[in-house]
């Protein structure tokens, strides 16, 4: 069947799947790229790949709108272990001409919790000198993270590529506002808990976030005053907060003409964003509990690197940007909303705090970018 379905088929055919929607429905949108320019590369090679993008995802930008006049956001998930302060700059430079932002990927092997903390520590000071990362409301810098190789929490079951089973203690310590590592499949490492948004419990036990407590909201909308309600809500925020992409099964598109092929939320340039994947997407609805008309769709992709970039950045992805226009046009229930990672989890925590209405006023809720958008930076209208 699927390689590793063992893990993740079970609870995938037991989620519930969505055939009606709320008026109106918000779809949030998240691309969170593992960004590797450096990948079978020399630093050159990295600086021309990533001036592509410079080039030309300003210009889709500038195209293509969502609900809110936003346009579609990328969010760079560079590996803080290939750090180099003339590509990071490079990148910084995208992301204050289009409002895309930068977050922290890590590839590690046989670490300890002290030596990860200060690899990710020293990242975070890297990329804090280019004004990238988040702000709290306390002034203090936090980011999103996404885990090299999947073995987030030692979950290789070869014990290859982490060795800190305590890794999501470690994040939540050093800053990090959530992890967007899931799904995996059909790597081993993927988790049971499919298609939620939950918080991962630290054990002493590898694949911590294997199971969890999914993000709920209150069952009646809560008063910007009720100070002790949303501070009972906040209480959970000791652990790590986990975004999961769409996992499912695509029978749109079949495997020797009979098998479904696995649908895991990855962009590349053999599988593009499609009307069929999007309507995977919606159908598995993943949403903060109790508040199913806010749906999250976090994707995926190595977007540093061919055919993969010339998907993102060609013909591929302009048409999928036009059938979200056209898609929520027709579906009235259906309002579109491109956003970072970072404003993704803005918007979980204020459908978790009680909040509704247009997510587009939560984007900032409790983290703010430190990134200077540069407005008039797009390039015009041709």
């Amino acid at each position: 069947m699927w390689r590793g379905s063992e893990i993740w088929l079970q609870p995938y055919l037991r989620h519930p799947k969505r055939t009606q929607f709320a008026t109106p429905t918000d779809v949030m949108i998240a691309v969170c790229d593992h960004f590797e320019p450096l990948h079978h590369a020399d630093k050159a090679t990295a600086i021309k790949r990533i001036h592509e993008w410079q080039t030309t995802f300003p210009e889709i930008c500038k195209q293509y709108k969502d609900h809110d006049d936003h346009p579609p956001k990328h969010t760079f998930f560079y590996p803080i272990e290939q750090y180099d302060s003339d590509l990071v700059e490079e990148i910084a430079v995208i992301c204050r001409r289009t409002g895309s932002e930068v977050d922290i990927h890590l590839h590690h092997d046989d670490d300890t919790e002290e030596t990860l903390r200060h690899s990710l520590e020293q990242g975070i000071k890297d990329f804090s000198g280019h004004s990238l990362l988040s702000s709290t409301q306390d002034g203090d810098l936090g980011y999103g993270f996404i885990h090299g190789n999947w073995a987030l929490d030692n979950s290789d079951p070869s014990g290859r590529h982490c060795g800190v089973q305590r890794e999501l203690q470690v994040l939540k310590e050093t800053g990090c506002y959530a992890d967007f590592t899931m799904p995996s499949a059909p790597h081993p490492t993927q988790t049971h808990t499919v298609n939620k948004l939950y918080y991962g419990v630290e054990t002493e036990s590898a694949k911590s976030h294997n199971y969890g407590y999914r993000v709920s909201a209150p069952k009646s909308e809560i008063k910007s005053n009720d100070v002790d309600s949303t501070a009972k809500l906040r209480s959970r925020l000791d652990h790590l907060l986990l975004v999961q992409g769409p996992l499912g099964l695509n029978w749109q598109r079949r495997k020797w003409g009979i098998l479904p092929r696995l649908e895991n939320a990855d962009l590349t340039g053999s599988n593009p964003p499609s009307p069929d994947r999007l309507s995977i997407w919606l159908r598995n609805a993943i949403h903060v509990q109790h508040r199913p008309d806010w749906i999250f769709i976090k994707l995926h992709c190595h977007g540093a690197i061919s055919p993969n970039r010339d998907m993102l950045l060609g013909e591929p992805m302009r048409k999928f940007h036009q059938h979200l226009a056209s898609r929520m046009g027709q579906d009235t229930p259906f309002r579109l909303h491109y956003v970072s990672a970072r404003e993704m989890v803005n918007i979980i925590h204020a459908a978790e705090d009680g909040h509704s209405g247009n997510p587009n006023e939560y984007r900032n809720y409790r983290l703010d970018s430190c990134i200077s958008f540069e407005a008039n930076s797009l390039p015009a209208s041709p």
